[in-house]
């Protein structure tokens, strides 16, 4: 079994965190690193990392607050992290306990696997936070109710459905890539120098990144109905530099930019002799 790291990306919502980071506590089999990669939160975020310090192989990657840059945070922790095999998860998306086991069932050489989510309600996000309830524990009962009073926006991402071949039909499809939930080998993401950092402010870095990998020949694995996620409520991020970074991927899908990230993972080769 190949070793794992799971790279959660996180920015001013240490509440979100902490309950992350105890989904993760409960990870069968858990993950050799834990990476938290900061993109320049405050000092309550740093607190709840050394919480579960002593029960997590965590490490904390950290750079100043300048803006939207969670491509350079991730780059950053990738590069702190030693594992063959990255799984890419948001810091407010909570994991079933089986969910690196099916991360790595899944996986195969020459293909990124893209896992899906259910969405939770405001409502139903504050009682997470306020530990009244946790989904993962639920029956399916519970589920049923919950999307008949609109508290999740689907069921159906929580199946668990066999098979291969349905899952590699859609091998040049990067819509739908999001780095919430998106599984590949290290050496794949180290051939595409990683994350493209002139992507800042919110959008489009995650299928950028996706689209050099096809072009590379890394192809989309469909992990829908195998390895779900839940993804608290949040309010919408600024999109006031979409536009510009929808012209970066435009480049990219015209094939006008190279496969390798020109400002990418290769300028934090000095972290990895941490």
């Amino acid at each position: 079994m190949p070793s794992t790291t799971l790279i959660v990306t996180t920015y001013n919502r240490p509440d979100a965190l902490d309950r992350v980071l105890a989904s993760i506590a409960e990870l069968s089999p858990a993950p050799a690193e834990v990476v938290v990669a900061d993109d320049g939160s405050g000092p309550e975020t740093a607190a709840v990392v050394r919480t579960w310090q002593s029960r997590l192989p965590l490490i904390h990657v950290w750079h100043p607050d300048q803006g939207f840059r969670a491509a350079e945070a991730r780059n950053r922790a990738v590069a702190a992290s030693r594992s063959e095999y990255l799984i890419f998860l948001d810091g407010d998306c909570l994991v079933f306990p089986d969910f690196v086991g099916r991360h790595l069932e899944l996986a195969e050489p020459g293909r990124m696997l893209v896992g899906n989510r259910v969405l939770l309600s405001l409502e139903l996000t504050e009682a997470v936070l306020a530990r009244r309830t946790n989904p993962l524990s639920w029956g399916g009962v519970a589920w049923w109710r919950a999307r008949r009073e609109g508290r999740i926006n689907r069921l159906l991402p929580l199946l668990r459905l066999p098979g291969r071949g349905w899952r590699l039909r859609r091998p040049l499809r990067w819509q739908g890539v999001h780095t919430c939930n998106l599984g590949l080998w290290r050496h794949d993401f180290v051939a595409v120098n990683g994350f493209d950092e002139r992507y800042q402010g919110w959008g489009h870095e995650d299928a950028d990144l996706a689209i050099r990998l096809m072009h590379a020949g890394i192809l989309r694995k469909d992990g829908q109905y195998g390895v779900p996620v839940l993804h608290l409520w949040h309010r919408e991020n600024d999109r006031g530099n979409e536009a510009e970074n929808r012209r970066r991927l435009d480049e990219v899908l015209n094939g006008n930019r190279p496969q390798r990230a020109e400002l990418g993972l290769d300028r934090h080769a000095a972290d990895q002799a941490r």
